[in-house]
């Protein structure tokens, strides 16, 4: 079946994003057209048997209230996303013509008004092809009437108002399709985004406590061979110890504030602070001038996520940095890459996204010295 197929309520809407319901006006646009059962309605009261009269004004009456009845509660199963059994829905549909059959012995020819809203619940509630079919069958029914009962003028009127009617029920049936549909859409969308900036922060979160705490661990290992050979030294690695923690605690603050960037200039110092406190060799460049402004905050994720592993994995006696106007390279006289290469771990995955982003290239391979070569190159 198709999704045209699936709506039950006239006029489905979908909830509107203040959290109040979108349908709230839902009776008034329903309930206007039964102003056009006043005919039938002028007509019964004219008859002059009473006991059919009667019966046609009981008709009309339990006409509004049925129609009035299975709109609202084809509404709130709407609502709740609670699919109706396709039978009930018949039923509906069923009533309406059956209740316009009564009003037949004293509204006369008036009484066909009825196959028009009977038409519009059809195609609101059933399925596209049935509520089509049903349709057919209902201008096929006023046609004949029309042309064979005594006194009643074939004008073509009814069978008018029942095309019409089926074709603007369509239309409103489509437009809530579509409309569903965007709302289901723009849901999708935000769901997606709140999920990307999720990993956008758990990214940001691992580069920052990542590198912090690589130079922490190294600093107080450092400090605890230090503390009996040389007290100063060792007071000193603690002291640094103790600035790097207020760094990475100031630096996660303005990363949840959503305002941090990274300062290429000053992921240079703290990566020749990092190497030095492992007791790397630091061959890093002493300006950045020649870089401009768009590609720093890339570079300086390049800086920092390459020396947290050179301090951490690559066993290198020394590390170098080359810098260019478009291209940064790290690279160490450690062991090298790992077996496959690529990007394994969460850092280099999360900066291979943001050099995808920046439109920048990243490569991963062995350096001329033996180790590991990280580099990222912006442009062709």
């Amino acid at each position: 079946m198709s999704n045209q197929d699936q709506y039950e309520a006239p006029g489905t809407v979908v909830d509107d994003p203040r959290g109040r319901p979108a349908w709230r006006w839902g009776w008034l646009t329903v309930g206007v057209w039964l102003f056009f059962l006043n005919k039938p309605f002028e007509d019964i009261l004219r008859h002059d048997d009473l006991t059919e009269r009667a019966l046609g004004l009981a008709a009309v009456f339990l006409f509004v209230v049925a129609y009035m009845s299975f709109f609202w509660y084809a509404r709130s199963k709407n609502m709740a996303r609670v699919k109706s059994p396709l039978g009930l829905r018949l039923a509906f549909v069923l009533t309406l013509l059956a209740l316009g059959a009564l009003m037949l012995p004293a509204a006369g020819e008036s009484s066909l008004t009825t196959l028009v809203y009977a038409e519009a619940m059809g195609m609101m509630v059933l399925p596209l092809r049935v509520g089509v079919a049903l349709g057919v069958g209902l201008l096929a029914i006023a046609e004949i009437v029309m042309r064979t009962v005594p006194g009643w003028s074939d004008d073509g009127s009814y069978s008018l108002a029942i095309v019409l009617g089926g074709l603007a029920v369509f239309g409103i049936r489509r437009a809530m399709l579509r409309s569903i549909e965007l709302t289901a859409a723009r849901k999708e969308f935000a769901e997606l985004a709140v999920q990307e900036e999720r990993n956008r922060f758990a990214r940001d979160l691992h580069d920052i406590l990542g590198h912090s705490l690589t130079v922490i661990t190294v600093k107080a290992e450092l400090a605890g061979r230090l503390i009996e050979a040389n007290p100063e030294r060792a007071a000193t690695e603690v002291a640094d110890v103790e600035q790097l923690a207020r760094a990475a605690l100031a630096d996660v603050r303005a990363a949840v504030a959503g305002y941090r960037e990274l300062s290429l200039a000053g992921e240079l110092v703290s990566a020749r602070t990092a190497l030095q406190a492992a007791e790397i060799k630091a061959d890093l460049p002493t300006v950045v001038d020649e870089v401009p402004e768009a590609n720093r905050e890339l570079f300086a994720w390049v800086i920092r996520e390459g020396v947290t592993n050179v301090v951490r994995h690559s066993g290198a006696k020394k590390c170098t940095i080359k810098l260019s106007a478009r291209q940064i390279e790290v690279l160490d006289d450690g062991k090298g890459p790992a077996p496959g290469g690529g990007a394994s771990g969460h850092g280099l995955v999360g900066l291979r996204e943001r050099a995808d982003e920046a439109g920048a290239s990243l490569q991963l391979g062995t350096a001329p010295e033996g180790g590991f070569r990280l580099a990222v190159r912006v442009g062709p």
